[in-house]
């Protein structure tokens, strides 16, 4: 471009406007204004003209066209795009062009004023021009859309335009920028660039940063350019003051910009070198008011983020400016705290870690670590969340000094009983942290740790006794001295008061002065202080004129106890003059070579202090690990998917460093496997897989052992529910082929003894091989004959458990065998003749009359295999019952012929044949009754599918002969004939089930227990053994009678009905524990079965949850859950029984109670339905349940009241039931849980309409309180003024109902001394109350419970008690039926079946 003409400097002077509307007015003629805005269609001529004059002129043509480009800013909503895109092209060049001319203009020495203030004009039209069309365009696409428009939509817009406006923002600033690095100062007359042009130049750049995108990737060069512009702008225009308000202005109002402004900061640190820029942001956010922090939500969020961030990428710049932001640690905003506690974190991680701090250092960070500590407690979640967080990281990264990590162990394990699900799933992260990271030991047993500290505390006592006694060697003669002065002073005053002394004096013989002064010092060392001054003051007398005692005689006008103190210190310490310097000089050699000796003992010491302290610290470590395992243990079946898998991950870590208690909770995450969430059942699969599946190092076979190992440990002593969880986790395994052959073969070879291996491992081998069998049954069922020839040969007696495993095993051979689901295969069977089967009625008959415990479990095993697996199993199960039957008829002919012999002993004889006839009697039963449900079994399952299977065959069979019947001349039938004809088959195949299984019924009622079947024969036997339990008093043939009765019930309904009276008393009145829980097992099947039959006996499978036996109770809470939850029981008032058992000292029940009710709550409004009844029973009087007790329950119960309209209903009813209530505990009861419910605003105008119910019972200071509790509450939780204004009217309200019942209480006394004054009020207002409760009863008829019938024998028993009454489907009455014939239970509502139920 040629040099432009020169231009005359302007007489006006160009103002930069606060607004564009001020450049249309002018204060005088020196200032600039503009004098037309040209209308839209003359814009793209008058454009045109600026270019011409742009050719000619150069970047000083703005000062007669600026006009045009201000017309453009004003119009340029209605402006076409094509001028908008012109003007921005044109004005790019034109400061370019400016840019490169005062390079030239500025390095010149001369710069002439009007050259200066032509330019300066200049300069500030042109980048106004320029910032102005930037700031347009940027703003422009945000009027469709706030937070800006979609790439794409905007890349569809630019391909039309060729125009992006994304793409030129960055050659906009990065022009700016190279503007602003030229010295122009120089153009301004007080060298000082106006603060309107620089905050022109950097306002663009924070109105692109506003921009909510700009923190993408795809948009980094635009932000890196804005940063290095303003970065320009702090560096040499003196920006610093007005970005700091401007970043934090940005900070509170733009979510977005936190990360960005970081980067920022980080680039003009290093790159441009203002570091005192963050001590401006840090001490502008320090005097923000915590107050307008709390309250601006948003603005707190965007400081925090701030802060945390900044500090990760420069935390020694943010320490030196921490104490301007450490009172925000109280404030309310836990978004502020979480920030100042992160930031002293990166501090301690970046900047204070190591051992070489200086003091002051270390002083920050120990005053940092306190804080951490003492925000374990705050009072919000989020901030004690995040400090957990933060104690992991500087665990993890190995930055928390030794003498911390006992304290910091044990606010983790506190915070694992908080209240926040967040809090202690950190909690949980942090101390796994501490095991992983932990510089103690990889093992970390107690006892071990124990044994070593003991054994190296006896040693470092042994060394310190050693020293103890050199140090007494060498002690020095002038530290003896001091020791004994005072004891010596007080002999020098006893002898020198004494008369005795110069005749005990004179009969001591003087000789050799050294001799004498010898036995002076013997004398002092033996602690013979007497004879020591004795033999002293003699020594004085005779030898005067001998040293020492000569130079001592001169010193006759002193004291003379002084003078013989000075004679003995100075003979005891050494101090004698020539001939007695000798020994001295010699001790004093002899002391500096003990000297030179201790100085390696003295190490080893410290040595040894060290490792004592060691393995105590490692021994307190192991200790709160311990105690964290039985907390955590617990929180396997929290609520919280988080808190669970964290658990699990807890244990497996702790199960790595070899703490004996981890196998407990290995073992208690078992049942999780069943857990419906996914994620919980996958962290026990990935658990079990580390744990086990993962052995490091070795060969494959080496891996095989100690896989195998490693299982066969965990299943001894091992539940049936364990080994079952254990199996299906092992299924899953192997289904996903993570378990090698190399396993399989191992369990193969200690199975049949090739492998060496003792009996436990042996049959942890068959265990195992079953449960994977369970995923493959070909691993068993290619080596059947093995498992039979091997595990079921003429030694199957001597190992009964052995056996029942390998029947396990065998049973999962039909797994493998059984038709896909739509299809129907012939069912897997073996022939009658089988070696199985031989095998298996052998092992049954031999053990039948031994005593082996594990006979009946063996034999329940094995009858089941034979019914799954034979061809006519009855058959085979016949002969078994006939050859034990008749071994048993054998065994007790032969017992009672040894009675009948002479000479016998009746005593030996009944002591030898009653256990005897015990043992044979109850394997007999037991069998029967195994045989009996097998049969039902075998019926309702495997004949009822054949059935269905042959007759689905039957009708393929038919349709096929049908179809080929079929002519192509047959005359077609009519439509509607077709589909009448198909409707008429549909019925036939449902009538044709309905009679299939009308067919199994029959055989089961009429045919099984038949006088002609087998069955039948064992039936008087099992009756007479219930009947007569004092005569069949053994415990396990009680028990298995008990058993078999109930699995004959299971087969007819006739039969269950003719015999449940016999039924629920043993049940009732069994003084066998044993005998009460199958029962309650069988029970749980019957009601199942034939529901209608059990119905009226229901408050008798209730009664057992009262057991006295924790076996029973057990057992009885199990079989309620799943009969209550599947709903084959009538969810009864009693369900209460179940509630009491959230107060049962043991624990495992506590919990089956609590799963009870989790489970229930959902089901629909199942709990809130219920606890109307629940809360009638438990707080009556005579229920039994305590107060506190009481409150317990509660607690839990309404924890599962969550929904408003629930919490709404029972706060009315609640209140109503004052009404009723009788007693005061039943008011205190009613008022506890008014306090349990989370009250909202319609909750609390529920109670204000039912305030007559319970205004007269305020004078109680109990119910006052709970009242004032639930409105605190609410006070606390709600934000809206009418909300607050309600509650301090209610509260008005309750305070004067609660002063005016106080006020009539001590009135009471006065009243009283009228005779007769005080009977009429009480029984005027007992009619009341009767009269308002019969009121309030009508209106709420549906709540109320229905009165249960009582006896005139009774009546007047139960009217003495009082009932809060609640509404339930149906009532019982309160009366223990009494198991007499005529009071059997009748049938009532029979319950309807939708389908047939069999037995399991």
């Amino acid at each position: 471009m040629a040099e432009p003409p020169s231009v005359a400097a302007p007489a006006w002077e160009f103002h930069l406007p606060l607004s564009a509307a001020d450049l249309l007015r002018s204060d005088g003629p020196s200032q600039y204004a503009v004098q037309e805005v040209l209308p839209v269609k003359e814009l793209r001529g008058q454009l045109a003209g600026f270019r011409a004059g742009f050719r000619t002129q150069g970047a000083l043509a703005i000062l007669q066209h600026f006009d045009t480009l201000y017309s453009i800013l004003h119009h340029f909503s209605s402006v076409e795009d094509a001028v908008k895109e012109d003007a921005l092209e044109l004005m790019l060049k034109v400061v370019t062009n400016h840019s490169s001319t005062l390079t030239a203009i500025l390095d010149s020495a001369d710069l002439a004023p009007s050259a200066r203030a032509l330019h300066c004009n200049a300069l500030k039209m042109n980048c106004y021009a320029l910032v102005q069309l930037a700031e347009a365009f940027e703003t422009e696409p945000n009027k469709s859309s706030l937070v800006g428009l979609d790439a794409k939509k905007k890349s569809k817009k630019g391909q039309g335009t060729g125009f992006l406006w994304e793409e030129e923002r960055q050659p906009v600033l990065q022009l700016l920028t190279q503007l602003l690095q030229l010295d122009l100062h120089r153009l301004w007359t007080s060298s000082i660039v106006e603060e309107e042009f620089v905050s022109l130049m950097t306002g663009c750049c924070y109105h692109i940063l506003e921009n909510p995108g700009i923190g993408h990737q795809k948009h980094r060069p635009t932000r890196e350019a804005a940063i290095h512009l303003l970065g320009v702008a702090l560096r040499r225009y003196n920006h610093m003051l007005s970005a700091t308000l401007k970043v934090t202005q940005m900070l509170q109002h733009f979510e977005h910009v936190a990360p960005v402004f970081v980067e920022a900061v980080s680039v003009w640190i290093k790159e441009y070198g203002m570091k005192g820029i963050v001590g401006e942001l840090l001490r502008e956010i320090g005097q923000k008011c915590p107050q307008e922090m709390a309250r601006d939500a948003s603005g707190a969020k965007g400081y925090a983020s701030f802060l945390t961030e900044l500090a990760e990428q420069a935390p020694a710049i943010v320490l030196a400016n921490m104490s301007v932001l450490l009172h925000h640690l109280d404030g309310e905003s836990y978004g502020m705290r979480n920030a100042i506690l992160a930031a002293m974190a990166e501090a301690l991680l970046q900047v204070l870690n190591g051992e070489q701090l200086e003091d002051a250092a270390r002083g920050t960070r120990d005053q940092f670590l306190d804080t951490l500590q003492a925000h374990t407690c705050d009072v919000s979640g989020f901030v004690r969340s995040r400090v957990l967080q933060l104690f992991t990281r500087i665990v993890q990264q190995k930055a928390l000094p030794l003498t911390r990590f006992q304290a910091v162990v044990c606010l983790a394990v506190s915070r694992l009983q908080d209240k926040s699900v967040t809090v202690v799933k950190n909690a949980i992260q942090l101390l796994a942290a501490f095991l992983s990271n932990n510089p103690f030991s990889c093992k970390l047993s107690s006892t071990d740790l124990t044994e070593l500290l003991h054994k190296e505390r006896q040693k470092l006592q042994e060394m310190r006794d050693k020293r103890r006694t050199a140090a007494a060697a060498v002690i020095p003669p002038e530290e003896e001295w001091e020791a004994m002065l005072p004891e010596l002073q007080a002999t020098v005053k006893s002898c020198l008061g004494s008369r005795l002394q110069g005749e005990e004096a004179g009969d001591l013989q003087m000789g050799d002065p050294a001799q004498v002064s010898d036995g002076i010092v013997q004398r002092l060392r033996k602690s013979s202080y007497k004879d020591a001054v004795l033999l002293a003051q003699g020594a004085v007398r005779c030898l005067q004129g001998v040293e020492p005692f000569a130079s001592c005689s001169r010193m006759e006008e002193e004291d003379e106890e002084d003078f013989l103190l000075h004679l003995l210190r100075t003979l005891y310490t050494g101090s004698q003059p020539e001939g007695a310097q000798e020994p001295t000089d010699g001790a004093e050699n002899t002391e500096g070579d003990e000297h030179g000796v201790e100085e390696q003992p003295s190490s080893e010491l410290a040595k040894q202090e060290m490792l004592v302290q060691y393995l105590q610290d490692a021994y307190n470590f192991s200790v709160k690990i311990t105690e964290a395992l039985s907390l955590i243990s617990r929180m396997m079946y929290e609520s919280s998917v988080s808190v669970v898998q964290e658990a699990i991950e807890f244990f497996v870590i702790v199960s790595q460093f070899g703490i004996p208690q981890a196998v407990l909770g290995v073992r208690r995450m078992l049942p999780l496997i069943w857990s419906k969430e996914p994620g919980i059942r996958e962290a026990v699969l990935n658990a079990y897989r580390r744990l086990y599946l993962n052995p490091s190092g070795g060969s494959e076979r080496a891996r095989a052992q100690s896989l195998v190992q490693s299982l066969s440990l965990l299943m001894v002593d091992a539940s049936l529910a364990t080994v079952q969880c254990l199996g299906e986790i092992i299924s899953e395994f192997v289904q996903k082929d993570e378990i090698k052959p190399a396993v399989v073969q191992l369990l193969w070879g200690r199975f049949t003894e090739k492998s060496q291996c003792s009996a436990l491992e042996r049959h942890a081998a068959v265990m195992l091989l079953g449960m994977m069998a369970s995923g493959k049954p070909e691993i068993v069922g290619s080596n059947l004959d093995v498992l039979v020839t091997v595990g079921l040969d003429e030694r199957a007696h001597e190992n009964y458990r052995l056996a029942r495993e390998v029947c396990n095993a065998i049973s999962k051979i039909a797994n493998g065998h059984q038709p896909a689901l739509g299809k129907s295969g012939v069912p897997f069977r073996l022939p009658q003749s089988h070696l199985l089967f031989e095998h298996l009625s052998e092992a049954i008959s031999t053990g039948f009359a031994g005593s082996s415990p594990h006979w009946i479990p063996f034999t329940e095993t094995a009858i089941a295999l034979i019914y799954r697996l034979a061809e006519g199993p009855e058959e085979i199960c016949a002969r078994v019952l006939q050859r034990c039957s008749q071994q048993a008829l054998e065994k007790l002919g032969e017992s009672e012929g040894a009675e009948a012999e002479p000479g016998s002993s009746p005593a030996g004889g009944a002591g030898d044949s009653g256990p005897v006839e015990a043992l044979l009697l109850t394997h007999l039963v037991s069998l029967a009754g195994d045989v009996a449900l097998q049969q039902l079994v075998h019926l309702e399952l495997a004949v009822s599918a054949e059935l269905r299977r042959r007759r689905i065959l039957g009708e393929e069979q038919e349709t096929k002969e049908r179809a080929g019947a079929k002519k192509p001349g047959a005359k077609v039938r009519s439509t509607a004939n077709e589909t009448t004809m198909e409707m008429e088959l549909g019925l036939v195949g449902a009538s044709a089930e309905d009679n299939e299984a009308e067919l199994i019924r029959g055989i089961c009622e009429t045919e099984l227990l038949d006088g002609k079947q087998l069955l039948s024969a064992f039936i008087p036997l099992v009756l007479k053994i219930c009947n007569n339990p004092g005569h069949y008093s053994d415990p396990a043939l009680s028990a298995a009678a008990a058993l078999a009765l109930g699995k004959f019930c299971m087969i007819s309904a006739e039969f269950c009905d003719a015999h449940l009276r016999l039924f629920f008393t043993m049940m009732e009145k069994s003084t066998l524990s044993s005998v009460r829980a199958n029962l309650m097992i069988a029970a749980g099947d019957l009601a199942i079965r034939f529901p209608n039959q059990v119905e009226p006996w229901t408050p008798h499978l209730y009664s057992r949850l009262r057991d006295p036996c924790q076996r029973v109770r057990r057992t009885a809470a199990l079989v309620m859950t799943h009969l209550i939850l599947k709903d084959m029981v009538r969810v009864k008032g009693q369900v209460s029984e179940m509630a009491t058992l959230l107060l049962d000292p043991e624990e495992e029940i506590v919990a089956l109670a609590r799963n009870f009710f989790s489970e229930l709550s959902g089901k629909d409004n199942a709990v809130y339905n219920l606890l109307p009844d629940i809360i009638s029973r438990l707080s009556d009087p005579d229920s039994g349940i305590e107060e506190q007790p009481f409150r317990t329950i509660m607690r839990q119960l309404f924890s599962y009241i969550t929904k408003d309209k629930q919490t709404e209903s029972l706060v009315e009813k609640l209140c109503q039931r004052f009404r009723t209530a009788r007693t005061e505990r039943q008011h205190h009861d009613l008022a506890f849980c008014l306090t349990l419910l989370p009250l909202t605003d319609r909750g609390l105008r529920k109670m204000q309409d039912n305030f007559d119910c319970f205004g007269d019972k305020l004078q109680d200071p109990a119910i006052y309180s709970c009242f004032q509790a639930v409105l605190g509450r609410l006070r606390r939780s709600c934000t809206k003024p009418e909300v607050k204004t309600l509650v301090e009217e209610f509260e008005q309200k309750l305070q004067k109902c609660h002063s005016r019942g106080l006020d009539s209480l001590a009135e009471t006394p006065k009243e009283s001394k009228c005779p007769g004054s005080s009977s009429r009020p009480a029984a005027h207002t007992a009619k009341r109350t009767a009269r308002s409760s019969r009121r309030q009863r009508q209106p709420d008829s549906s709540f109320v419970t229905p009165k249960p019938r009582i006896s005139r024998v009774h009546r007047k028993a139960s009217k003495q008690k009082a009932y809060v009454v609640f509404s339930s489907d149906e009532e019982n009455s309160p009366e223990e039926a009494e198991l007499m014939e005529e009071e059997t239970p009748s049938k009532t509502t029979p319950i309807s079946r939708a389908s047939v139920r069999r037995a399991h």
